[in-house]
Parts: C-alpha cells; sequence; structure tokens
C-alpha cells in the first residue's frame, strides 16, 4: 500500500469510530434522555466530520486550519455538557 492509500484507510477507520461512538451516546440519549449523552454524540460526530474532510484533503495547509475548528466546537460541547451535569447534580442536592 503507498502512502496516500493507507492515510485515507486509517482515516477512514478513525471516522468510522467516531461514528460508531456517536451511535453508541445516541442509544443511550434514547434510553435516558439525558442530555449530556445527546451532547456526546453531537460531538462525536463533528470529530467524525472533521476526520472525514482532513482525510480527503491530502495535506492541510496553513490556510485549511478552519478544517480544525470543527474539532475546537467537539471538545468546547463536551466541557460545556459535562459543566452543565456537574452544575445540575449540585443544585438537586
Amino acid at each position: 500500500m503507498d502512502q496516500p492509500a493507507l492515510g485515507m484507510f486509517l482515516g477512514g477507520m478513525v471516522t468510522a469510530g467516531f461514528l460508531a461512538g456517536g451511535l453508541f451516546f445516541a442509544r443511550f440519549w434514547v434510553r435516558s434522555r439525558d442530555s449530556l449523552f445527546l451532547t456526546f454524540s453531537a460531538a462525536f460526530w463533528l470529530l467524525a466530520l472533521n476526520q472525514a474532510l482532513v482525510s480527503l484533503v491530502n495535506q492541510p495547509e496553513a490556510n485549511e486550519v478552519w478544517l480544525y475548528l470543527l474539532r475546537v466546537a467537539a471538545f468546547v460541547l463536551i466541557a460545556v455538557a459535562i459543566v452543565r451535569k456537574n452544575a445540575g447534580d449540585a443544585s438537586d442536592e
């Protein structure tokens, strides 16, 4: 296998893993209706979209930094969800 094909293959595998993680959290959201799971699911799907775009663009250059803003948005979603969940638990006590 040549390097570009290997990179596309591995990028596809990582994308599939993020999509599977998103489906995993979506299933828990359907059962519990807890917004934490829905937010995690959305974050994993953003990470999958980011990885797919990065894989499709062979060598991201300096002017294509906007691709990584999806990753930043996913991590911000995760942080906000955790903070909201912890703040909600403290107010229930």
